[in-house]
């Protein structure tokens, strides 16, 4: 089948059950279309493997550039499902998509940033805080992310693990929880060469992973490893803005010193009365002396929800553990299809698979 040229003022993308409408130019994906445009579409990866910005196609047609089986499988093509990051209009197209967000997103921008501080929160994970220019805040919602823009073209995602307001306070700046792999381009330069006052460049705010504040729903937060950054951002936004709807945090770890900030967590306690913690460890050995949960985090939710019908869940963190926590959510426990919001932390080796 060959598809249609590109139109020359491109095609309209229509967005149901909000109405709302951008126009997609040449070879552009939808997503980057919609982005461009300051609509909220739901994603996470931009790269076809997680699977976050899968929606509905009413009507028209797209082709998909190349993208995981397990973030659209041929059934759901056929389905007619699309991946939005990846899917480029050939005729005008009308989406069901029930996270475009209102009040449209805020503007992404290419920004220096410094190396305010680093500090280890653990044997592998690195807290990093960038300074950003003076008289140009970053706009954005807790749970988000920026990209880095490395020199040879590559870019690397880390959500910020601290709320907006915070970055009023002096000597704060934006917070990064950086887990090093081994091998890996970046984090190898995080954890060896890296300096305080050093130049980077960021581009953002990314992604449709923040609370959403027009619900009274309960929420099940989940967090395995760094996933937690965008989660504690979101812990210091409800704290902060007096958000006061029940909420439980199951965080997972191999071993307990992989739940880095367990003492932040504990100090939020003491201060939001309808906050909850479950730390789960899953590879625990004698000598740490373990007491608590233990098993597969998400599990662990569904050990204390049997129903989830009325909930909101949260889920950040590696990409296995965020689609076993849809899936099972979703058909043992009642949690609706559009409940859940996810961050799944997709790596370039994640990216790389077929």
């Amino acid at each position: 089948m060959t598809s249609a040229p590109p139109h020359p003022a491109g095609f309209q993308i229509t967005v149901e059950p909000s109405g709302r409408q951008f126009t997609a130019l040449g070879d552009e994906s939808i997503l980057a279309a919609g982005i461009r445009q300051g609509i909220g579409l739901p994603y996470g990866c931009k790269d076809g493997a997680c699977g976050s910005c899968k929606c509905r196609k009413l009507s028209g047609e797209v082709t998909h550039g190349p993208h995981q089986s397990k973030a659209l499988s041929a059934e759901e093509e056929l389905a007619g499902f699309v991946l939005t990051c990846c899917a480029t209009a050939t005729s005008d197209v009308m989406l069901e998509s029930r996270q475009v967000t209102e009040l449209g997103a805020f503007p992404i921008r290419k920004m220096p940033a410094r190396v305010l501080a680093l500090s280890k929160l653990s044997h592998d994970v690195m807290m990093v805080r960038l300074q950003l220019p003076a008289g140009e805040p970053l706009q954005f919602h807790a749970g988000q992310y920026v990209e880095f823009l490395l020199r040879d073209g590559a870019r690397r995602s880390y959500s910020m693990a601290n709320a907006p307001h915070t970055l009023s306070e002096p000597g704060t700046g934006i917070e990064l929880h950086i887990r090093h792999m081994p091998g890996g381009k970046f984090t190898d330069h995080v954890f060896g060469a890296m300096k305080e006052k050093e130049i980077l460049r960021i581009e953002g705010p990314y992604g449709s992973f923040f609370l959403r504040e027009d619900s009274d729903k309960p929420i099940v937060m989940l967090a395995s490893g760094t996933g937690f950054a965008p989660i504690k951002a979101l812990i210091e936004h409800m704290k902060f803005k007096a958000i006061d709807r029940p909420a439980t945090l199951y965080w997972g770890g191999r071993r307990p010193e992989d739940l880095y900030m367990d003492d932040w967590l504990r100090t939020q306690l003491a201060e939001m009365p309808n906050l909850r913690y479950v730390p789960v460890v899953s590879n625990a050995v004698p000598d740490d002396n373990w007491t608590g949960r233990t098993g597969f985090v998400h599990r662990a939710v569904l050990e204390d929800f049997a129903d989830l019908s009325g909930h909101q869940v949260y889920a950040c963190g590696a990409p296995i553990v965020v689609d076993s926590a849809k899936r099972d959510y979703v058909a043992e426990a009642g949690l609706p299809d559009d409940e859940f919001y996810a961050d799944a932390f997709t790596t370039e080796a994640d990216k790389a698979l077929p």
